[in-house]
């Protein structure tokens, strides 16, 4: 997975949205105005940082190595990828998609309608 194609699937998720809000390479994408995704789009090589179930991110690091608990952040509920080019992008797409999915679901009630 390559920045553009992670870029766009991020936006491609319902009520997300991306911005620059702590300098101008640390790409944040949101649902809810909470953060569910970022990436410093400078980085080389290209990582990622998404949030994660506690069990399941114990889980992705153990079995991928290029998955590491979050670099300067929580570690219990976020994970670094190095996306390695052996994996699908539909792979990446799951984890995404399960860091937005955690994100939508704290969400108060009334958020939630707004982005329905």
């Amino acid at each position: 997975m390559e920045l553009e194609t992670f870029r766009k699937y991020s936006l491609s998720l319902k009520g997300a949205t991306e911005d620059l809000p702590f300098d101008e390479t640390t790409l944040v994408f949101r649902v809810g105005g909470k953060i569910f995704a970022f990436t410093n789009i400078e980085s080389i090589p290209f990582t990622f940082s998404l949030k994660c179930d506690p069990e399941r991110a114990i889980e992705l690091r153990e079995e991928y190595p290029f998955i590491t608990p979050g670099w300067h952040l929580n570690k219990k509920h976020w994970n670094s990828i190095e996306p390695d080019i052996r994996m699908s992008d539909k792979f990446y797409h799951d984890l995404i998609k399960h860091s937005y999915t955690l994100v939508f679901n704290s969400l108060k009630k009334s958020e939630k309608e707004k982005l329905k």
